[in-house]
């Protein structure tokens, strides 16, 4: 009895030692966390109304001598009291970006853990759990490096912006000075560029839209490739609206089926713009787009001017052409160095300014059919597995599909049963003059001797 008695004082004891050993950590760590934040400079908000000096990202050819564009050549931004700004954006503003915005005290501690969480388990500083508040002392005060010092002063400004100004006026604040892409800052200029209207007269689908794009504003354009992303954030925003009670069910539904119709893009100033909107995409990508819009990058690319000008003759040349014979209204061209891979040309439409043709669109990167040109590839890919240019195909009617009897010369689904462009078949040929003429009887014949797989992986 001794014993046992001794042994549960002896796990008394030592779960007394845990307790005070681990109390005495926390009293550590909470010292070591203060005296970290007293040694960090902390701006003085007196600047809070100077906005960063911006130095402007610049692209060049690849001499670097011709400068194909200034991102922030021509900022534009008007600022407009908080009752000159429509409710319906305020509120999806909100709504997304900080729904807790009327409710905290300048940080979202939930939100911080939340963020802290993912970045632990993603293993970086990805998310940022910024309230409203902590983007304006962001857009306004600190440098947008993402580090933990940065966000602690960024904390720390932001509860001290909470308590000199009101929520309406750090709302107003961060409305005026949100990025909406290239050079339009502020919901008024947005409104007037995208919407040619005012921001008090935006509707509900115009302010979703507003609302949906400073989280990225380059991908996010509604002039770029990714027009697909911001509908489906823009209707996020709006079922946000409807779940945070900002607007009704009705309002809800009718803001859905809205249709909204943004103003053509303006851009001036600009030379290989299809390229040059591709490059800034990446350099969003990889840097961020405050870096774009205050650390002067001089981007020295891969273009080739000359080669550049040609490309948009010959484009512009053989589009009429096309135009007049076949009804083809737009056309691209890309041309790479085999050398290095080096991208030389990117003309992504006939026009890049015509709102005929959306010619802002870059068809050079959309989605496509490759039609006749994935050809090369496979007859490359046989090749390289042994098969001769010499080689014998059989360019003749042929039932490819296992689900039709192989006399069934049916092409619709499930059959597969292509014709040649001319509609005749020459019966045994070459490879190498099979893709001379571009028949389409042995290439599939062809893509099924290497493989689906491993022609692709060689494209």
């Amino acid at each position: 009895m001794k014993k046992r008695l001794s042994l549960k004082r002896n796990s008394r004891e030592i779960l007394v030692d845990v307790l005070i050993f681990g109390f005495a950590g926390l009293i550590l760590l909470m010292a070591a966390v203060l005296i970290w934040l007293s040694t960090l400079e902390i701006p003085d908000l007196s600047s809070f109304e100077e906005r960063r000096v911006q130095q402007s990202t610049k692209i060049y050819d690849r001499t670097g001598q011709v400068m194909l564009y200034d991102l922030h050549q021509d900022v534009r931004r008007t600022v407009v009291p908080f009752d000159q700004i429509s409710p319906y954006v305020k509120n999806a503003t909100v709504s997304i970006e900080d729904d807790q915005f009327y409710n905290h005290f300048g940080i979202d501690v939930k939100a911080i853990i939340r963020a802290a969480v993912s970045n632990v388990q993603e293993g970086g500083l990805g998310q940022g759990g910024s309230t409203i508040t902590q983007q304006v002392i962001k857009n306004s005060v600190l440098q947008r490096e993402k580090t933990f010092t940065r966000k602690a002063k960024e904390a720390i400004l932001a509860l001290k912006l909470e308590q000199l100004k009101t929520k309406d006026e750090i709302l107003e604040i961060y409305l005026n000075e949100s990025p909406y892409g290239g050079t339009i800052y502020g919901v008024e200029e947005a409104s007037r560029a995208f919407f040619n209207t005012n921001a008090k007269d935006l509707t509900i689908g115009e302010a979703a839209y507003l609302a949906a794009i400073p989280q990225a504003p380059t991908y996010l354009s509604p002039y770029g490739n990714n027009r697909a992303d911001l509908d489906a954030r823009q209707k996020l925003v709006i079922e946000k609206m409807r779940n945070n009670g900002y607007i009704t069910v009705e309002e809800y539904e009718a803001a859905k089926n809205e249709v909204v119709e943004f103003e053509p893009q303006i851009v001036s100033g600009i030379k290989a713009p299809h390229f040059v909107m591709y490059v800034r995409e990446l350099l969003a990508e990889k840097y961020g787009e405050e870096a774009l819009a205050e650390r002067g990058f001089k981007v020295i690319s891969t273009l080739d001017w000359e080669l550049q000008q040609e490309a948009e003759r010959i484009v512009a040349e053989k589009v009429a052409i096309n135009t007049e014979k076949f009804n083809a209204s737009n056309a691209g061209l890309v041309a790479t160095d085999p050398k290095n891979g080096d991208l030389l040309v990117m003309v992504g439409s006939r026009d890049y300014f015509s709102t005929d043709i959306e010619g802002n669109f870059n068809i050079a990167l959309a989605n496509r059919q490759p039609g006749s040109a994935i050809k090369p590839f496979v007859y490359a890919a046989a090749w390289r597995d042994g098969y001769l240019p010499t080689t014998i195909l059989y360019d003749v009617q042929t039932q490819f599909s296992t689900s039709c009897e192989p006399n069934d010369f049916s092409n619709e689904l499930p059959c597969y049963a292509p014709n040649n462009h001319n509609n005749k078949f020459v019966g045994p040929i070459s490879m190498r003059n099979a893709l001379a003429q571009s028949l389409n009887i042995p290439a599939v014949k062809t893509l099924y001797l290497v493989g689906v797989r491993d022609a692709l992986k060689l494209a």
